[in-house]
């Protein structure tokens, strides 16, 4: 993928859009830079524009340093934002500014920033029903729809299970640096399967196999015993509201807000006490249904 075009991914979730957008990446001329993802579903507007614009000190309530974005940071590299049909028509007109200018202008700045980036855009989400509905800028659209990648589901896409399978092996052995193999009856075994959770779901089951095999080589029976005993674990805790997952997650809801409290609000704050990045802070409460606008009692 020598060009340089705007490439939009479509795809229902979990049919491997980031994996698609890495690979164009990859094979491209900027493989050498910088392949930076962001959802863009993860954040408020205004963090979200933080995120991608970057700050000056003192710009907002918490900004206690000046930050580059994303932007300034991929320059030369590839900008992945997922979920692009979660953003608000105005966030959407200030990205198209960026797009259409290549400079950028970090919050509480007035100067400009020339910045190099190609955007791969995804969405799992109808953009024409969107653009018939007036949630989506039809300007901004066909800038980064240049090339459209349509994703079929897994179960569409049989022949890809074997090559994906292989790659996610391969990424767990350097990660773990281990040499764990797949047998030819268990690659034939996972192509035989129903695949709901996609691309995903695939990845996740190679991992799960790769930790718990027990000869360094996962077979077909293997493959078998820890889908038959996932789909037993999902039947059970179907009515379940209390789950093991479910009361990990109200601990660490409970943890945040306590230390949200003590911050005294301060994101940036409460984000250094966890140990954790500010953007997985905002992450975090978006799946645990944390406000963070609302001041902590």
């Amino acid at each position: 993928a020598p060009s340089t075009a705007s490439v939009l991914i479509t795809g229902a979730s979990g049919t491997g859009k980031e994996l698609v957008a890495r690979a164009i990446h990859e094979h491209s001329k900027r493989s050498g830079k910088p392949f930076t993802p962001i959802n863009c579903g993860s954040f408020p507007e205004t963090i979200l524009e933080s995120e991608l614009f970057g700050h000056e000190k003192g710009a907002f309530t918490g900004a206690d340093n000046s930050r580059a974005g994303l932007f300034e940071a991929t320059t030369g590299g590839t900008l992945f934002l997922d979920e692009i049909s979660e953003t608000s028509l105005s966030f959407q007109v200030k990205l198209l500014r960026v797009l259409q200018e290549q400079q950028v202008r970090r919050l509480g700045s007035n100067s400009f920033t020339p910045v190099d980036v190609r955007i791969v855009a995804a969405t799992n989400k109808s953009l024409n029903s969107l653009l018939s509905s007036g949630q989506f800028r039809e300007d901004l659209y066909y800038r980064i729809s240049v090339v459209t990648i349509e994703l079929p589901s897994l179960e569409e896409r049989l022949e890809d299970i074997p090559l994906l399978a292989e790659h996610f092996l391969a990424q767990f052995n350097q990660r773990n640096q281990r040499q764990v193999t797949i047998s030819e009856d268990a690659i034939r075994r996972l192509t035989s399967l129903r695949w709901p959770g996609n691309v995903r779901e695939l990845e996740n089951l190679i991992e799960r196999l790769a930790i718990f095999t027990a000869t360094g080589q996962i077979t077909a029976q293997e493959v078998e015993r820890e889908r038959t005993e996932r789909a037993g674990a999902a039947k059970g805790s179907e009515n379940s509201a209390s789950t093991l997952g479910g009361k990990l997650e109200e601990i660490e809801r409970q943890e945040i807000l306590r230390v949200l409290r003590e911050a005294k609000g301060n994101k940036s704050l409460a984000a250094r006490m966890l140990g954790i990045e500010r953007k997985t802070l905002y992450e975090k409460a978006r799946r645990l249904a944390i406000d963070l606008q609302s001041r902590p009692s």
